[in-house]
């Protein structure tokens, strides 16, 4: 079984992000890639994570009864699934244009959608939810549709906000066009209607925030005078009694404003980073969440405007690597520029400023340094106990390292593009060049006196560590292909090496002995071994994680789809009987294996 730390919303700047909130109260939803995230709202560390779509998904939506979820990706395909099983059965699928869908709608009876978005022939379309058969057509705009919405009370109406400065407003069943408000003097990026059906809000790029009769689309008023915000409103959302409203903006606030008096009655202040820009909101329950371009999801406090509630944070992006560290006997999961506490799945983001690109791989040494290489052509060291990036401990790279690899007495080796390097106590003590072969992975043994490297020639070379430099053994271990990563057992007992070629060889230290471990159905990418020094993990680009046994390469513990339609991009071992895997969907998961 597993536990998920689950991914942020995939943030765009300038793009709102739309949530879904579930009519029982207890769940929201939002999109990261291809998946689909439900998280509990009173507990967001309870998440669950839909991962079906072949393309990236931007908008799910609860249908009224609570039984399905409708989620639509950038390929124009709305997917309608069932929200009780744990599988997730598909009900029904649809294509109602090509092109991506921005917004999704039900009607109360939970018995049609409308769907809007950016389709080459048409920009919405609205069905009934069972057969796909149209019931009506959403027209009048003449660019893509970034919002819809439905009355949820009788008789229904359908109103649209469009990238053409507009909304249109339709009645129905069928729907059919009724009119077109042009209020707005930019782009529309949200209408709502409020709950009780009587009136329905448009907020725009423009700052203002309009509202309509919801019958009648009769203009009704504006909020907070001449604009509402400073910046563009990308979202809003009503109360539950339909006497308020809160609105997201990229001014970096929302406002909750009274709706009888087109006041403000509360402002939050987010923050004054470009990344506090707030793209998205929802009002469920007694709860006001937003979220911020940096994809983190703000609990806002009514009594306290400046500062959340709480703030839910991780990753919104890919992940490369991972590590486990414990501290005070807590296990904490380390990966990117994040830290989990692995009992609680609560998250934060490491202090300071750290690497200005992609983590490519991370360790923590024995004095509780967490050292990482990245992107950026640096090798960084980090204190654990401060948590802390520090703007002294870190050791430019002549190239980009791929791989980085620690051992005793604060020795560690960066495997870069084209050469080696000998880290000491945070500096450069040695480089290796004109290796004659392109390393690939490197690995320093517990004792310290010798290092591995993995080339792409399909050989790991040996070298002794003599003082501060490398020599060369003339030692060679042969492996079936390219070295894509490897590490020696705790105890210093074996190498394991794993391979473009499908396969992982072990190798006895002593005396060179090798066993090959045969299973994956593609180039395994990463490996890590238990800290019982008789298992050890592997992941491959057949999206299959492997757990083997040394003494017996037949007995294997299969994890299928441990991250679906994504590779394991990182393996660490939490202790004998918990693994954790990362990947490129962003999430981080905990499996807890019979062994």
């Amino acid at each position: 079984q597993s536990h998920v730390f689950a991914s942020l919303p995939q943030m765009e700047r300038g793009v709102a992000k739309v949530l879904g909130g579930d009519p029982k109260g207890n769940n929201f939803l939002y999109t990261n890639g291809k998946s689909v995230i439900i998280r509990n709202i009173d507990n967001p560390a309870i998440a669950d994570v839909y991962t079906e779509h072949p393309h990236q998904v931007l908008v799910a939506k609860y249908a009224p009864s609570g039984f399905y979820i409708a989620s639509g990706d950038v390929s124009g395909k709305i997917r309608i699934w069932d929200t009780t099983q744990k599988e997730h059965l598909l009900k029904y699928e649809y294509q109602p244009f090509g092109g991506k869908i921005k917004d999704i709608a039900w009607t109360e009876d939970s018995k049609r959608i409308a769907v809007v978005g950016e389709g080459r022939e048409k920009f919405g379309a609205v069905f009934l939810w069972d057969s796909g058969s149209s019931v009506g057509e959403i027209v009048g705009h003449s660019k893509i549709i970034n919002s819809v919405d439905i009355k949820q009370t009788r008789p229904y109406r359908l109103v649209t906000g469009s990238d053409d400065n507009c909304t249109t407003f339709l009645e129905g069943p069928p729907f059919k066009f009724k009119c077109t408000l042009s209020d707005h003097s930019r782009f529309v990026n949200c209408v709502r209607f409020s709950p009780d059906g009587s009136r329905y809000a448009s907020a725009g790029a423009d700052g203002q925030i309009f509202l309509y009769d919801g019958k009648t689309a009769e203009k009704m008023g504006t909020l907070g005078g001449a604009k509402a915000h400073d910046g563009g409103v990308y979202a809003v959302c009503w109360s539950p009694d339909s006497t308020q409203l809160m609105s997201a903006s990229g001014d970096k606030t929302v406002k909750l404003w009274d709706v009888a008096t087109g006041t403000a009655v509360t402002t939050f202040n987010l923050g004054s980073d470009v990344l506090d820009q707030q793209l998205g909101c929802l009002w469920q329950k007694n709860h006001l969440l937003s979220i911020s371009l940096s994809g983190y999801i703000n609990y806002l406090d009514k009594n306290n405007p400046n500062r959340p509630l709480r703030v839910i944070k991780g990753h919104s992006k890919a992940i490369q690597c991972l590590t486990v560290h414990k501290e005070d006997g807590r296990p904490f999961i380390y990966s990117g520029i994040h830290y989990w506490d692995a009992e609680t799945g609560e998250n934060e983001g490491i202090a300071g400023k750290g690497h200005s690109n992609m983590v490519a791989r991370m360790a923590v040494d024995e004095s509780n340094n967490l050292v990482t290489c990245s992107m950026d052509d640096t090798v960084r060291y980090t204190d654990l106990g401060k948590k802390e990036y520090s703007a002294s401990d870190l050791v430019k790279m002549d190239v980009q390292p791929k791989t980085v690899s620690v051992g005793p007495g604060g020795l560690a080796v960066a495997v870069c593009i084209g050469q080696v390097v000998l880290l000491k106590d945070k500096r450069k003590v040695f480089t290796l060049e004109n290796l004659g072969y392109e390393p690939e992975a490197g690995a320093v043994h517990p004792g310290g006196v010798t290092v591995a490297v993995g080339g792409a020639d399909g050989k790991v070379h040996l070298y002794s560590v003599q003082g501060n430099t490398l020599k060369d053994d003339g030692k060679v271990l042969e492996v079936k292909g390219p070295v894509t990563d490897m590490e020696f057992s705790r105890d210093g007992a074996f190498l394991a090496v794993c391979d473009e070629k499908k396969v992982i060889t072990v190798f006895t230290v002593a005396d060179g002995y090798q066993n090959d471990f045969y299973g994956h159905h593609a180039k395994v990418v990463c490996m890590a071994w238990s800290p019982d020094n008789e298992h050890f993990a592997s992941g491959g680009m057949d999206m299959m994680v492997y757990v083997w046994t040394l003494n017996d390469p037949d007995k294997r513990i299969k994890i299928p789809d441990a991250h679906r339609l994504h590779h394991v991009s990182g393996l660490a071992w939490r202790d004998e009987h918990t693994l954790v895997t990362t990947s490129h969907d962003s999430c981080v998961k905990q499996w807890t294996l019979k062994i």
